[in-house]
């Protein structure tokens, strides 16, 4: 690990763990957060898992050169299969598209009943993701979104509940589509994000237009579909006159 620490991805996704739960790392690659959430006292131990070797031998060489040895286990696992129930309090998955955390999650279910929070970063597939969550009875807590290298990366915090409340604020359709408590807190970086999606929908509308085919007016329609769930979500960044 830098001595500068963890990247801006790592270090939003480490801001999300509750202190002092057992943290268990899915993709670890290099090590990195266990690392770094057990050497700043957050964590008191961690489990690092990974599908590949290569990755999990830098993550145990990374953990042997800070001495940690004694608090974080590696594993070589496919998703949560090297994993047993009650061994961690907090899930980690982040850095791989939306469809493989769900399917990561779905085939260990009475794996799941025994964490706390699960933080998720996913990198693709989003609002399906989002979706996916709320039908397997879970509602997202908290979230974050960082802009780093070119990138935007969504975060979030889950936790299991019986009942999932609906907002009165934001609809069903924007909050799985951008994240209810984004919007709500009207995060910056996803005010950004809006902003350039804003602009790539106007372009991209403009050459479907142009084309006129069959099959570009189809994706016309579900291009007006994601501008009008763009406005939507940009109306409430400006809703107090003000915009971050």
């Amino acid at each position: 690990m830098a001595e500068k620490g963890l990247s801006v991805r790592l270090q939003a996704v480490a801001d999300l763990v509750t202190p002092g739960y057992v943290v268990v790392d899915v993709g670890t690659d290099h090590g990195y957060l266990p690392i770094y959430l057990v050497e700043k006292g957050i964590c008191p131990g961690a489990i690092a898992m990974d599908v590949r070797p290569g990755p999990l031998s830098k993550a145990r060489a990374n953990i042997r050169l800070h001495r940690l040895e004694d608090k974080i286990r590696t594993r070589l696992s496919d998703g949560l299969d090297a994993l047993e129930p009650g061994e961690g309090e907090s899930l980690v998955l982040s850095g791989m598209g939306g469809p493989l955390m769900q399917e990561i999650l779905s085939r260990s279910p009475a794996l799941l009943n025994g964490f706390h929070e699960l933080i998720l970063q996913p990198q693709s597939d989003i609002p399906g993701f989002r979706h996916f969550l709320k039908e397997a009875g879970y509602e997202i807590a908290a979230e974050d979104m960082v802009f780093e290298d070119g990138k935007y990366y969504p975060m979030m915090r889950a936790i299991k509940k019986d009942k999932i409340t609906e907002s009165a604020e934001i609809s069903e359709e924007l909050g799985e589509e951008y994240g209810e408590i984004l919007l709500k807190e009207k995060n910056p970086v996803l005010h950004q994000w809006l902003l350039h999606q804003e602009t790539l929908m106007k372009r991209i509308q403009v050459q479907l237009q142009e084309a006129s085919t069959e099959k570009s007016l189809q994706r016309l329609e579900a291009v007006q579909r994601e501008q009008r769930l763009l406005y939507e979500a940009l109306q409430l960044y400006d809703s107090d006159g003000k915009k971050p």
